[in-house]
This record gives C-alpha cells, structure tokens and sequence, in this order.
C-alpha cells in the first residue's frame, strides 16, 4: 500500500526543461560549479554523507517511511501506484538517482554547501523534480509535493528562496527544472542549499529529485559566424577556410573582460591564448583532420576571469570538418563480349561514372548490358557522402571476346532410322543439348538420330570460357502409312467411288493404273473398269526416304446372277441361295415367302445367303417366291429348295 513519503531522483540535465516562469537565469551561464547527479552504476547505489540528509538509506527499490535510496530504476512500487521508471533524467539507465518516502512531518530533507563562490555575483540554482505518484493513486487525491528551496550563508542569513508550489501527479513520468537566481554578497562566501518539504503527512507527497546545478549567471552572450548569421558551418577536409566569430554582450557586468576557448570532439575547453576581444579569426587549413571544433567567449567582470566560478560562457560555435569518403571501386570482369559487366562503389551516398566512349552513369551497383570490346577499359567515379564530400576512384574493365558459334546448317531432314552428321565450329569446346540421339554430345561433328523431330542447341566456347550458341533443327522423316480402302464390287457399267486414307509424312501419291478412274491424285477416286481390276495407290515420303503402297480390289460382275434352285443338304455344294451381285448396290432389301405368302427370309443392305431354314428348322422341298428391291429396280421370281 502506499503510505506518506517523499521520494527524490537525481538525474543528469538531458531532457528539454519545464522552467518555472522568471525564475531561471534569462542571460547566459558559465559552467557547473555543482553538478550533483548522483554518479551511476548498479543498483543501488552509495548512501549520502550523513549531513546531506537525515533520512535513513535503504538498499530496497522501493523505500519506506523516512528511508531513501539511491537507484538507477524503479518498478511497480506499492502495487503500482508509482511511475516505474528505467532510466535516471537524462535517459540513462545506469545513472543513479534519489528516492525518498517522505516522513510524516514536513521539514528540511536536503542539505548542502556550496564553497567558493565569487562576491557581487549572480548564481543560477536549478534542479530537476517529478511527482512519481500516479494520479489514480490515493483514490485520485493524493497529497502533492511542496518544497522551498533556500540560499542562505553559512550563519543561516537568508539571502533567496523559492516556492515551488504544488507539484502535480502525470499521467506518464514527466520531469520538470525548477530554479531560481540569487546575489552574494560583496566579499563573496559559502552558501547553504536547504530544501524543505512543506506537504504534510499522508497519501502521497511522493517526489523524485535530480541534476542539483549551481552555475554563473550573467549578460546575455549572442555568439554568431560574421557573415553567415549562423553558430554552426561545416567544410570537407582538404579545404583551407577562415572563419571570423563575433559574440555580442548585453548589459549587466561593470567591466567585463573576454577569453576565448576551442575544444575539439567534446573534449575539454582550453584557452586560446591572446583572444581577448569578443572578435577572433581562425583559419583551418589543408591538413586539418577532420573532427568537430568548438569555439566559445568566456565572460567575466575584470579580475575575476581567472576564477572558474566566477565567470560565464557563450552556447558554442560549432564547426565540423568533414571527412573525405573513403572509397573502393571494383568491377565483376574480366567477363565476356555481349554479357552485363557490373561497376561497383563503396563510401558514398551518391555515385557518378564516366568512361570510354563518352559513358556516363550514376548509383552503385552500376549494370552496364551486352557490353562490347570498345567498351573496355578505365571507369572513373566520384564518391560523394552525407556530408557533401567527394573522392574520386576506378577500375579497369577487361573484356574478352566472344566466340562466334557456326552449324553447316540449320535445318535439315533425316529419314526415320537413319542418321546424319552435324557440324559445328567457332570454339574449342563444345556442348550439344539435348543428348538424346546423339553419338557423343561434346564434340563438334556428333552423328544425329533422332527418333522425332528435334532442335539441337551447341554451346560453343572458346578459351576464355566465352560462349555462343546455333542452333540445327532435325525434322525426322517419317513412312507413309497407305490403305487403298476395301475391296469393292460393281456392275459392269456402273461406277464406284473408293475411299483411302494417307496419313504419316507424304511427299506426293498417285493410283495405278490410270485406266478408267477419273483422278489418279486423289484420295476419293471414280472408277468404272469394264471388268475385275486391282488398284495400287503409292505415296512418296519427303526427302527421298522411300515410299509405300497398297493395292485394293474390284469385282465386276456382268448383272445381277440370280440362283433359281438350291440344297441344303450338307453336302457343300450349293447348300446356300447366295448372290454375290447384290453387293454391287449400296441399297437394297430382299424378302423370301413360302406358298401361303409367309416370310421366311429377310435381309437388308447386307447380302447374306439363305440356307434354307425358317427359326432354325429345314424348310421343304419346293418353290418360294422372292423379290428384291433395289433404289431404282424390283427383281422377283422363284427359288427352288431339293434335297
């Protein structure tokens, strides 16, 4: 649970300042005669001289009544009714800081002694404070912190002090600087820092205190570069330049007296001996290594300057010099004729080439595509960085030449079976792909046998490991596949049309003979051969590769030959009433009736012979009447069935 208690952090002044109003000095301060941020380390830290405080320390993060500690964190204290913080004021999580829970009685809880400072002087006291109590806190009203801050001499003659007021609870940790200036006397003195605590007892009053400083406070000092209105320039290195400082003094000393400092890479500040106007000219020159150089007017009422304390400083003037990029500039080469050759830069932000041929480029990496052999040579970048510094730097571009691959053809066609050689040349090396079919796949003059039609790709390299690549298609040769179509059969007189196929790879075809057809190149010819004839239709296959043939049949029969008597005894002779003729027309129905008109025997479009049975049982000897029907003709008559 939260209790009364008072708890103060100490933490180095990064952060932005809450100042209080009219309070802090308006002109401008010299260095830090106190600078109080309590050190860093792990936790915790040193208890405090016993006349700083008359709190007891405690090692715990979150202190109790009349304890304080000293820390770099603290974290959910009291179920989370303070801020937990992980880092001191100025955002370092190792530096220390105070954390006191507050007695029940209000009273002084920090002491301390300020020695040597100079007389008739103003000193600016500063300190940075947080209320740590969350405001939900206490059911949301929990007491605020109210501290005086008193400079009084050694004797406890007050000389100033200050009210901070009541210190709000924050939604989230939020430091605030509170301060105030004071005078000493003529003689100058020691003085005496007390901060008592005026909240009284009870939920709350819970403060966080860090970064105690106690420093000059004098005219205000406006630093400028003469001719630039600025307080900061930089320049690259390499380059001699001159700057001239002027800092202008506002009323408040009787008889100041100037000195002006340099550091360099915040280092520590040394005079600069015989400055002593408010003016000073200074000249880099060519050699200077690069780094940040500061410069500063330090003002002081005469015969105090050599008095630290007694004196104040400008905000510095702030020149960098900047260093030149340090660069390397590379390329993938040596790389081959008509491939991508890529330029390489480091140390820069920006990168701009120039090279044989009037090249130009910017940015790294740089592709430059299908390069060529008057493309070789020295390229040249300039490296420019951040800061707007430039070094220059190169590299050499080696380029071989490309090999020229070469087929003694293109295209070419190979029998199916058969093979054939390919030639390639241009190179020392070569590779075909694919290898199927092939004798040997890295040589230049491989015989080919393809089973199908193939493209066949050589890589041709030569002694640089350049390549080129030709390319040879193999169209394969394939038989014809020929089929003169069935046999047929005709009436002398009649015409008949045939129906072959040719399918596979065909040069030319034809039919032989060429008597009676109308057309001996087509597949759908018209014949009318007087008498039986056989017809051959051959076809030829592409590039000499041979050719095929096949023969069909024509059966030509005179006129319809109708039996009139057959036996069905088994003997084979004559067994079936069978016309043959009637295959001669592609339409047709014949019908067989027994003397009581009963069908016997029927058939259509497909000539089958009768053997003389009705469902499956001899029919007697005897007449029957037949008739057959063609597209055009009606045949009829008797047939007679003996045993």
């Amino acid at each position: 649970m939260i209790r009364k208690f008072l708890t103060i952090l100490f933490f180095a002044s990064l952060f932005v300042p809450h100042h209080s109003s009219a309070q802090l000095c308006l002109g401008s301060l010299g260095d830090p005669i106190i600078n109080n941020t309590f050190g860093s380390g792990a936790n915790p830290g040193a208890p405090l001289l016993a006349a700083t405080t008359s709190y007891q320390y405690s090692t715990t993060d979150c202190p109790n009544d009349g304890f304080y500690t000293v820390r770099n964190n603290t974290s959910a204290c009291f179920g989370n009714a303070w801020h937990s913080l992980t880092a001191d004021h100025t955002g370092d999580p190792n530096g220390y800081f105070m954390l006191v829970n507050a007695s029940y009685q209000p009273g002084a809880f920090y002491l301390d002694t300020v020695k040597g400072l100079c007389g008739n002087s103003t000193y600016e006291f500063a300190a940075w404070l947080m209320n740590v109590l969350l405001p939900s806190a206490c059911g949301g009203s929990g007491i605020q912190p109210d501290l005086t801050f008193s400079i009084e001499k050694t004797d406890g003659t007050l000389l100033q002090s200050y009210n901070s007021g009541n210190i709000p609870t924050t939604a989230s940790p939020t430091w605030k600087q509170y301060g105030f200036f004071f005078t000493t006397p003529a003689a100058g003195s020691d003085i005496v820092l007390r901060i008592v605590n005026n909240a009284p007892g009870g939920c709350g009053n819970d403060l966080a205190l860090d970064d105690i400083t106690f420093r000059p406070c004098g005219p205000l000092l406006t630093p400028v570069i003469v001719g630039m209105n600025t307080t900061s320039a930089s320049f690259c290195e390499g380059t001699a330049t001159s700057y001239t400082f002027n800092c202008s003094v506002s009323g408040g000393f009787n008889n100041p007296v100037f000195l002006w400092q340099r550091r360099v890479n915040n280092g520590s500040w040394t005079d600069i001996p015989l400055a002593n106007l408010n003016t000073l000219n200074v000249t880099f020159v060519t050699t200077t290594t690069p780094g940040i150089y500061q410069f500063r007017l330090v003002v002081a009422e005469a015969g105090n300057m050599g008095s630290p304390q007694c004196r104040i400083a400008s905000q510095p003037i702030t020149i960098t010099v900047n260093a030149n990029p340090v660069t390397t500039a590379v390329n993938n080469g040596p790389v081959c004729e008509g491939t991508t050759v890529t330029l390489t830069a480091t140390g820069g932000t920006q990168y701009a080439w120039t090279g044989p041929n009037a090249f130009t480029g910017s940015g790294s990496p740089l592709p430059i595509t299908n390069i060529q052999l008057n493309q070789a040579g020295k390229y040249y970048v300039t490296v420019t960085n951040a800061a707007g510094c430039i070094h220059k730097d190169s590299t050499t571009i080696l380029i071989n030449p490309a090999p020229l691959a070469t087929t003694t053809f293109t295209n070419a066609f190979v029998c199916e079976g058969d093979s054939i050689q390919l030639i390639a040349g241009g190179g020392s090396s070569y590779q075909w792909i694919p290898v199927t079919g092939l004798s040997n796949a890295n040589i230049p003059d491989p015989k080919a046998s393809p089973a199908i039609t193939t493209a066949y790709s050589v890589i041709v390299a030569n002694q640089f490991s350049c390549k080129d690549t030709a390319t040879v298609t193999l169209n394969v040769v394939t038989m014809p596949v020929v089929n003169a179509g069935p046999d047929k059969i005709m009436l002398k007189g009649r015409s008949i049309q045939l129906a072959a196929t040719v399918s596979g790879s065909v040069n030319t075809y034809a039919w032989s003979p060429a008597t009676y057809i109308n057309d001996i190149y087509s597949l759908q010819p018209v014949i009318n051969p007087p008498a039986d004839a056989r017809y051959i239709l051959k076809a030829d296959s592409p590039a000499g590769c041979g050719s095929v043939s096949d023969t069909m049949f024509v059966k030509v029969y005179n006129d319809l030959f109708i039996p009139n008597a057959f036996s069905p005894n088994g003997d084979g002779l004559n067994d079936t009433w069978n016309i043959p003729a009637l295959r001669a027309y592609p339409s047709f129905e014949l019908f067989v009736y027994n003397r009581w008109g009963q069908l016997l025997f029927h058939t259509k479009d497909n000539p089958l012979p009768w053997d003389g049975t009705y469902k499956k049982s001899p029919c007697p000897n005897g007449a029957y009447s037949y008739f057959i029907k063609t597209k055009n003709e009606l045949f009829q008559g008797t047939v007679i069935i003996i045993r």
